[in-house]
């Protein structure tokens, strides 16, 4: 099938049942993140409720006739093919439903800025293109591509290119969307006592180097353990233990190292953190950096859209230090400053985003740890729901990473995709291994002592290799 291509203003008739919407740039250093939504409008042009905005946070109408697809890209083309869609059940739209704004976001930047941009008009089933309309623009930082409207009982598509300086804001306000200035986000419940940590009996603080039940070199003291809530050092003082044997158990008894955390919080990580489970994933990796590393520290980052350094993780400190940073990210369609009633030491999730950016946060690590050389390796602990999708840079940052003394650790809290990260160990050409992965569904119902196991076991023989590459 030939496609029709558009000039801006001009329109055709709808032949298929459903379309796909699919917005087409050319993604690079320093091209803005691009985002696709959907509006559905009444017919005084504007959304009956925040309901009718489908965008990748709410990417289901509840209709069903409106799916938010998400981006795809086509992994090693320089620079990368990039895509995002919404899908249009044209049967399925509610008859109080007249128009569809296909609309466009530049996050951190302008569509002057973003090359190559196209939108294309897809029978769904087929994929055969029916119209593409290609689109030039300068300052606009969130435009409106093209809309599907109703004439005389038949569907129809006209090419809009209509831009907005003032962003999504201006246009989302422009439909009827409610822009709050700082929208309400799930706090964590209090870390819970996790029933997978069997009950402890009050043990005195051990000696440097006391046997552990196994006759391994027992837990180290560490620094700001004394000041933790009684119960949180019981729990402490035993998970400790068990990382000792499970380095023991790896042939790594007595290493120390530097730790790193890394806490995925894009939109669909909420329902964990609002549940507690991120809060419970941090207290037990806690325990890991204590029988690693005795200064009680660990560094942080947290990312979404983009990452952020959070406040070093300092063991006496660990019940504030999950009040205070253990969050999700946040959407704002319009900021003004730093959000309102926040802790000094806290990071406006706004800034921080919703959406899977790896990368981003992988470099920044990366940049730290040159920044800041220490005289052991890095373990990172990365723990992620997945929805990966930038695979092409994100295998780049981890290659050229190949020759850092650091081991990447990911963790995927789910059933979701994780990309390159689940098949970067079969990847050729690397000197060592720096990449270990796994996932679980439940990471909350899984013992202790097989979580750190698992957190563990590729670590050990890591060091062993980059201490033979010369990269140790």
């Amino acid at each position: 099938m030939t496609a029709t291509s558009l000039s801006k203003g001009a329109n055709l008739v709808v032949g298929a049942a459903a379309v796909r919407a699919e917005l087409v740039w050319s993604a690079g250093p320093g091209v803005p993140g691009v985002d696709v939504s959907a509006l559905l409008l009444a017919s005084d042009g504007r959304v009956r409720d925040d309901g009718d905005f489908v965008f990748y946070n709410q990417p289901r109408h509840a209709s069903g006739a409106v799916v938010h697809l998400g981006k795809r890209g086509a992994p090693g083309a320089s620079p990368a093919h990039t895509t995002d869609a919404v899908e249009v059940d044209l049967r399925s739209v509610e008859p109080a439903v007249e128009r569809i704004v296909l609309c466009a976001s530049a996050d951190g930047g302008t569509f002057g800025r973003v090359p190559g941009l196209s939108l294309r008009l897809l029978a769904a089933g087929s994929g055969d293109e029916l119209a593409r309309f290609d689109m030039t623009a300068g300052t606009e930082a969130a435009l409106v591509g093209g809309e599907l409207y109703r004439r005389q009982g038949a569907w129809k598509f006209r090419a809009v290119g209509q831009g907005y300086a003032s962003g999504l804001a201006g246009l989302a306000t422009d439909f009827g969307i409610t822009v709050d200035d700082a929208p309400p986000t799930p706090s964590p419940s209090p870390t819970p006592t996790p029933s997978h940590a069997p009950p402890v009996p009050p043990v005195p603080p051990s000696a440097p180097g006391a046997a552990a039940p196994n006759g391994t070199a027992g837990p180290r003291l560490t620094k700001g353990e004394e000041r933790l809530p009684v119960d949180m050092r019981k729990r402490l003082s035993l998970r400790k233990e068990q990382v000792a044997v499970s380095l023991s158990k790896h042939g790594a008894a007595g290493v120390t190292a530097r730790v790193v955390l890394v806490l995925d919080a894009s939109g669909s990580m909420s329902a964990l953190y609002a549940k507690g489970v991120v809060a419970d994933v941090v207290e037990r990796t806690a325990a890991v950096a204590a029988q690693l590393d005795d200064d009680g520290e660990m560094q942080a980052w947290t990312f979404a859209s983009n990452p952020a350094r959070l406040p070093d993780l300092r063991l006496g400190d660990l019940p504030e230090w999950l009040r205070l940073h253990v969050r999700v990210g946040e959407i704002s369609l319009f900021r003004r400053g730093r959000k309102k009633g926040l802790h000094p030491e806290q990071v406006d999730m706004r800034a921080v985003g919703i959406q899977n950016e790896e990368q981003k946060v992988i470099a920044e690590v990366r940049t730290y740890v040159r920044s800041n050389p220490a005289p052991v390796p890095t373990l990172v602990l990365f723990f992620s729901d997945g929805g990966v999708y930038r695979n092409a840079e994100i295998e780049r940052e981890l290659r050229e990473a190949v020759e850092e003394p650091v081991f990447w650790q990911f963790v995927g809290l789910g059933r979701a995709s994780y990309g390159v990260l689940e098949r970067f160990d079969t990847l050729p050409g690397r000197r060592v291994d720096n990449v270990g992965f796994f996932s679980v569904d439940d990471i909350g119902a899984l013992p202790d002592t097989e979580l750190y196991d698992r957190l563990l076991s590729e670590f050990p023989s890591w060091i062993t290799a980059a201490g033979r590459a010369g990269i140790l």
